[in-house]
């Protein structure tokens, strides 16, 4: 069974100490696994790890809406990053989050518009954050809609109505082990099926969202931190919610990924 975890947030300090770990347990149950740029900082770094694992890590990217403050000083290294590099193979993490408004809505906007015209002058995906703000994101994809390319809500937490909409704009929904949690994610298990198995990606998120379910036969180096070999667990949740074998869900996420990213092309 190969998987790809679609987000990985290896330049966080989690996994400073033990990244190489962390990546051997990665290595023996993923076939690639994409980490996750949120600054110019973070890329440079998802860049590097995907110099030193060909094949196997690929990177993106991008400014969080969290890191979009003063992110304008940013937007010319993170162009010239992108398109110098080929294992860059998104632009990313973008978009909105009203719920925490580390930045203002205003800059997470500039920011957000910033990288959804490079990625269509680059003719690279688009991979989306969002949270507490689905009406905003839907009218800045609109308006780009025709000149992007693929594009993935990343860690979808949303209702029903959100999921249609950005379907209907022919986006990829990204599920992570928030469907794991009893207290949060319970809404999104009948929704697993409604998602068309074309437009399916999993991801960990790590080192967040670390499923609650996790049983002994998931060891993890801390506690409270998520890692990227824990994929498996999320995909056979998902799998159990869209009535698809394990196998098969594997094999058709795997597919979207690799059509996403293109990773069938070597850097």
């Amino acid at each position: 069974m190969e998987l790809v975890d679609c987000c990985a947030n290896l330049a966080h300090p989690d996994f400073a100490a033990d990244l190489d770990q962390v990546l051997e347990r990665a290595s023996k149950v993923l076939k690639h696994l994409i980490c996750t740029g949120s600054q110019v900082k973070d890329s440079k770094t998802a860049i590097h790890l995907a110099r030193e694992n060909p094949g196997f890590i690929y990177a993106t990217a991008g400014i969080h809406p969290h890191e979009a403050r003063n992110a304008a000083g940013q937007f010319g290294e993170l162009a010239e990053l992108a398109r110098q590099t080929p294992m860059v193979r998104a632009i990313g993490e973008a978009g909105l989050d009203f719920h925490r408004n580390l930045a203002s809505p205003v800059e997470q906007q500039q920011a957000l518009e910033f990288q959804l015209e490079l990625a269509c002058e680059l003719g690279l995906p688009v991979f989306l954050h969002e949270r507490d703000a689905h009406q905003r994101m839907l009218e800045i994809l609109r308006h780009h809609r025709d000149r992007l390319g693929r594009a993935v809500l990343h860690c979808f937490t949303g209702d029903r109505q959100a999921l249609f909409r950005y379907l209907d704009l022919d986006l990829y929904i990204g599920l992570t082990g928030w469907i794991c949690d009893e207290r949060r994610g319970r809404h999104l298990l009948p929704l697993c099926g409604s998602i068309p198995s074309e437009r399916l990606l999993l991801e960990t998120d790590a080192p967040y969202l670390k499923p609650r379910d996790l049983g002994p036969d998931y060891r993890l180096a801390r506690r409270h931190r998520n890692e990227p070999h824990v994929l498996p667990h999320i995909a056979a949740t998902v799998a159990t919610h869209t009535q698809l074998p394990l196998e098969e869900l594997a094999r058709q996420t795997t597919a979207n990924a690799r059509r996403f990213f293109g990773l069938e092309e070597q850097p």
